[in-house]
């Protein structure tokens, strides 16, 4: 019993023949997500240990301890980075929840209902995406807020906190 085989296209697997089964991208960009769920047990319970699904809040943040400038600039520097990080999780995990529910098909059967109800759903994410990238900016205006109001108790202690200068040598002396 012989098969007929079709010919491949132009390119050697056939990927450069266009045809209605290969243009998928024209609604839904084609996009990759790799997802690295490595789970490391340390024996640490209680407050600030990694629960299941991620890590606590508690370790993003050093203690509030504003005992110093260094301390302050470390702590709003901290809540910045943390703040922008997360804000790029929700944006992302806004935009996934989006082409998830586009593909949940419309009760009603209306036009674009499925992507409106989605993109309904999904913009409550984004703007927790926005609060939060807010709240980095806001870190980062906190600190620059606490140097321009203490700049004069800053300055008074900033020239003990420098080392002293290495003696010069004087050339001119022999």
């Amino acid at each position: 019993m012989a098969t007929a085989y079709a010919a491949p296209g132009a390119g050697a697997n056939g990927s450069q023949a266009k045809s209605a089964m290969n243009n998928k991208t024209m609604f839904a960009p084609g996009f990759t997500i790799n997802v690295n769920a490595n789970k490391t047990t340390t024996g640490t319970t209680g407050v600030g240990a990694g629960g299941e699904g991620g890590g606590s809040v508690e370790t993003l943040l050093p203690d509030p301890d504003f005992s110093s400038p260094a301390r302050v600039r470390e702590y709003c520097n901290s809540l910045r980075a943390a703040a922008f990080s997360l804000s790029f999780q929700v944006a992302m995990g806004a935009e996934i929840m989006k082409g998830v529910l586009s593909a949940v098909p419309d009760p009603e059967g209306r036009p674009f209902g499925s992507r409106t109800r989605a993109g309904k759903v999904a913009r409550k994410l984004q703007k927790s995406a926005d609060a939060l990238r807010d709240a980095a900016k806001n870190a980062a205006a906190c600190y620059s807020a606490f140097q321009q109001e203490y700049e004069e108790e800053i300055n008074r202690v900033r020239h003990r906190a420098r080392r002293p200068q290495q003696p010069t040598v004087n050339w001119a002396e022999q």
